[in-house]
């Protein structure tokens, strides 16, 4: 779900990027945000952030003990995408494995949808693994998949993932499964 919060943050500018005055530029301010919620990515409570929308203020300057640096509150408003259990979404497969299909959607790049929720879909292992129905829908990589979300967890930190989101995904319920984007996928004659 996209929403929209007002967030505060700390930026700490250091003592080089202070200008012949003593001052510091507010596009530097702003700079430093940026790349502080690139790093951050996302957040356990508002999800991952997507683009800062208002800059509502910037407090006065701190300076840190004899280092020089400069702390500023920021106060911002920011867009976000929260995954929500039971919401509806689209995702491309990106690996296919006989137990399932891992999705992408937007920021999320984990989200498993395991064989036991495909009804009505085949494992086949021909050169390229791909899952078939008796109506010859195929969910193989690089298919973009109407899908359910099951649940979502929340990972600090496991292996190489930081800061991001599980999902796991199902396709009971109506209009699930892959979707057709050249239009229709049926024969001329």
């Amino acid at each position: 779900m996209f929403g929209e919060v007002e967030v505060c943050s700390t930026v700490r500018i250091i003592a080089e990027n202070l200008d012949r005055n003593g001052l510091v530029p507010q596009r530097s301010i702003v700079t430093h945000l940026l790349k502080d919620l690139l790093s951050m990515k996302a957040s356990k409570d508002h999800g991952y952030f997507l683009a800062v929308t208002n800059l509502k203020s910037i407090g006065k300057g701190e300076v840190v003990n004899k280092s020089g640096d400069m702390l500023f509150h920021v106060e911002f408003k920011c867009r976000t995408f929260m995954p929500m259990k039971g919401e509806i979404l689209q995702g491309v497969v990106h690996r296919t494995f006989r137990h399932g299909v891992l999705l992408r959607c937007g920021p999320v790049k984990y989200i498993f949808l395991s064989a036991r929720k495909m009804p009505n879909y085949q494992y086949t292992s021909e050169e390229n693994p791909v899952f078939l129905n008796d109506e010859l829908a195929r969910i193989e990589n690089n298919v973009l998949v109407r899908f359910s979300v099951l649940d979502v967890r929340w990972i600090e930190k496991m292996w190489d993932m930081r800061r991001d989101f599980m999902m796991l995904a199902s396709l009971v319920g109506d209009s699930l499964g892959p979707i057709s984007l050249c239009g229709s996928d049926e024969l001329d004659l």
